[in-house]
């Protein structure tokens, strides 16, 4: 083990690999439940879609943590299934079958541009400063979502958005976020870990101690612990129908949107935790591509929507893990949950948003990389970092990143600064901005 992950080059060991195995798992286990939840409004049946999520996340992760040994979690993508869902089934009025076909033959596309490592001279074409400002926006991305699952953001139709009222709930959520910041400042191993443990357990009397109306709901909840796993949704993808002209910009959506979603996610944690080769480029970049390839291929088979390097996973890098092991522990605590499904109501959303916030300080590092005094290079790593968390879109952030960094290095006379494979990305982020609009 030691010799196969290359622990002791990574400056980690066994046990801070395990812990932050089982960090990115605690963080990204919502998808188990959310996942199906998503889909099932598409007309797939909730068990079904859940034991197809977890197949996805335990092997995907996996082959993440033993083939790529990247510390880097894979699940079902949010955004993803909400396409799935709203936009080709109920939108497109696809049939939910020829659909799951559509993600299929989009993983087919995925491993054919990553055989020919074509994916591999996508993340080289994009510069450098759109890589930290990538890194910087998924961090600000997961801070955000960390402060909505803890309802310390919520709408406001004056402001668009803004804070809550205090209320048990939120006391909670910033108990625990001053314990996890703590224990972090004062590099406690598993501190995240062990934060979001404290939440969990603080969170416990809300609904049955304190019946205020903010906090009547009670968020920490024992359903049982066993929950018979369906295969019902196992190779019901429509492979024939999904090949159809109508289905085509369909797959492509999946394959653009997956491509950029997981590319930014494996380019901005190999930025903010230095995982990065001799040649700057991000570790094992061609294997951890193939991975994501694979998941996608597997989820339409297994009938999920497709699946994507995960950002949840920076909670887990930042609590230490620097190697696969760390993707092999969080896939592994997967599997039980086709049985012990249940058991994930325990642990509510804001024990996760502690260290969901926190991880944006771990993500925005790489921003101070950045030439501010360059506004060629300024100005669309600035609209790529914001647009990210304010679009809430990581594709959206990419697509005005890339077009905008085009045209600024065009107009000023930089074509060199502006490579052919820039170009042809840049074709396809304008495809994109058609398709969705």
């Amino acid at each position: 083990m030691q010799s196969y992950f290359k622990l002791k080059e990574n400056g980690t060991d066994v046990y801070t690999e395990v812990i932050a195995g089982i960090s990115s798992f605690l963080a990204t286990a919502y998808i188990i439940v959310v996942n199906p939840n998503i889909l099932s409004q598409a007309g797939l049946p909730f068990d079904g879609a859940l034991t197809a999520t977890v197949i996805v996340c335990f092997f995907s992760s996996l082959m993440m943590g033993l083939y790529a040994r990247n510390p880097i979690l894979v699940a079902p993508g949010m955004g993803l299934n909400a396409f799935f869902t709203f936009s080709a089934v109920l939108g497109m009025q696809v049939p939910w079958p020829v659909a799951l076909g559509a993600v299929f033959w989009s993983g087919i596309v995925f491993l054919l541009l990553s055989a020919f490592n074509i994916r591999t001279y996508i993340v080289r074409a994009i510069p450098r400063p759109l890589r930290y400002a990538i890194a910087a926006g998924i961090g600000l991305y997961i801070t955000l979502i960390g402060f909505v699952n803890a309802k310390f953001i919520v709408a406001n139709p004056a402001t668009i958005i803004g804070v809550s009222p205090l209320n048990p709930a939120l006391l909670t959520f910033l108990a625990g976020l001053l314990v996890t910041a703590v224990m972090v400042t004062k590099n406690v191993k598993g501190g995240i870990l062990l934060g979001i443990i404290f939440t969990t357990l603080a969170a416990y009397p809300l609904g049955r101690w304190w019946a205020t109306d903010n906090a009547a709901a009670t968020l920490v909840n024992f359903n049982g612990i066993f929950a018979a796993p369906d295969f019902s949704l196992l190779f019901q993808l429509d492979l024939i129908n999904s090949l159809q002209w109508a289905v085509v910009p369909v797959i492509f959506a999946f394959v653009f949107t997956d491509m950029f979603d997981s590319l930014s996610t494996l380019v901005g944690l190999a930025e903010a935790a230095n995982l990065l080769d001799e040649n700057g480029e991000p570790k094992n970049v061609k294997r951890a591509l193939m991975t994501d390839a694979v998941a996608t291929t597997l989820a339409g088979l297994v009938g999920s929507s497709p699946g994507t390097a995960y950002i949840e996973s920076a909670v887990g890098i930042e609590a230490g893990g620097r190697t696969g092991l760390t993707a092999v522990v969080g896939g592994l605590l997967f599997l039980p949950f086709l049985f012990l499904a249940p058991l994930l109501s325990v642990i509510p959303a804001i024990a996760t948003a502690p260290a969901l916030v926190l991880v944006g300080v771990f993500m925005v590092r790489p921003v101070i990389k950045i030439n501010w005094q360059q506004l060629d290079e300024a100005i669309p790593a600035f609209l790529a970092m914001v647009l990210i968390p304010f679009t809430y879109s990581i594709t959206q952030g990419i697509i005005w990143g890339f077009l905008s960094w085009t045209a600024l290095k065009l107009i000023n006379g930089k074509s060199k600064e502006v490579p052919w494979p820039l170009l042809i990305i840049d074709i396809f982020c304008i495809a994109a901005l058609f398709l969705h609009r």
